[in-house]
């Protein structure tokens, strides 16, 4: 399985190192503010780099860091493109004014209308699915229906998530704001109190640590934390992600919720139009299959097929709603939240 999965990687990167041979402009460079971990997309810059022949200069860091950074350099930022993750920081940076709109018919074809700004000043590169984790052994799925029945009381106790504070968690509930209103999530957000099996902690994949040890029942995560502990060198991680299963959500209803990591071009860009060569590579199905492989997350291109990993739990029906609009509404999700005293 392992040799299958490695040859896979091989035969994308060999597809995307045959892609755009042609009007490489060597002798030129970008620079690239990115939330993501270096490990997780310097690969990917490499063979833009060596597709293009544009050097691409990376510094990373945390996402609020990074676009404190960007409005405090202003005009004479050397930052060409911010990529970071979720909706809710891509509609920061978008408010905050660093970003340029970007016209291009090739991100247009590649990322739907729903996973990039309305005036295209971000694209979403990847889709990540927010949902449910159970336990396998104290949890029948049938018991299990949407993100509103996680306030029922049957579940007193039973779940563990992560603090407000978290940007994954405020987008969430953001978008339970956009489809049910104030009224319904602040009721909604109470319940969810009550049914916490400990004070709100830790990290995603401490969460499924924490079902898989008893400590709850249900849990809410990216998915892509999951596929990484299912990969993972570490037995302890992989015992505990083999201890649960993946709930789709809504099914019937408006669909699980997704949210994004994307990119835009900065303001203060001294080269836009390779910044906007690298937006289009990072769209393009084998970047993004690459991705998924490494990482475990959704290509935001329908047409791309997702790895091995994500195919074992299933297809879903994932909310349409607009990511913009879990930016949009974030304050209003902040309130909502320490209204319900949710740590």
């Amino acid at each position: 399985m392992l040799a299958s999965s490695d040859k896979r990687l091989k035969y994308i990167i060999v597809a995307i190192s045959c892609l755009c041979l042609s009007g490489m402009s060597y002798g030129q460079s970008i620079n690239v503010y990115s939330a993501r971990q270096e490990g997780l997309i310097k690969p990917l810059l490499d063979q833009f780099t060596d597709s293009y022949g544009i050097e691409v200069k990376l510094i990373t860091g945390k996402g609020d860091a990074l676009l404190t950074r960007l409005e405090l350099e202003g005009n004479n930022s050397p930052a060409d493109v911010l990529i970071t993750i979720d909706a809710g920081r891509l509609y920061r940076a978008q408010e905050a004014g660093v970003l340029q709109a970007v016209s291009s018919e090739e991100l247009s074809n590649n990322v739907p209308k729903h996973l990039r700004s309305k005036d295209n000043l971000w694209y979403g590169l990847s889709m990540r699915a927010r949902t449910i984790v159970y336990s396998r052994d104290r949890v029948s799925p049938e018991e299990l229906s949407t993100y509103e029945e996680l306030a029922n009381s049957k579940w007193r106790k039973k779940l563990c998530i992560r603090s407000s504070s978290n940007i994954y968690n405020q987008s969430l509930v953001a978008s339970f704001v956009a489809n049910n209103g104030v009224s319904t999530t602040e009721k909604w957000l109470q319940g969810i109190k009550s049914n916490f099996a400990r004070k709100p902690q830790g990290g995603d994949r401490d969460q499924v640590l924490a079902v898989a040890a008893g400590v709850c029942d249900l849990a809410v995560v990216n998915t892509y934390y999951l596929g990484g502990m299912l990969k993972s060198s570490n037995d302890s991680q992989k015992d505990a992600a083999n201890k649960v299963n993946v709930f789709w959500p809504n099914q019937n209803g408006r669909g699980a919720h997704v949210n994004i990591s994307g990119a835009g071009i900065t303001q203060s860009s001294q080269s836009p139009e390779n910044a906007k060569k690298l937006l289009e590579f990072l769209s393009s199905s084998n970047s993004q299959r690459w991705y998924a492989e490494v990482n475990n997350e959704y290509p935001v291109d329908p047409k791309v097929e997702v790895s091995p990993i994500l195919k074992s739990w299933g297809s879903f029906k994932a909310d349409s709603l607009p990511v913009e609009v879990l930016g949009q509404l974030n304050n209003q999700a902040v309130k909502s939240m320490d209204k319900a005293g949710w740590p």
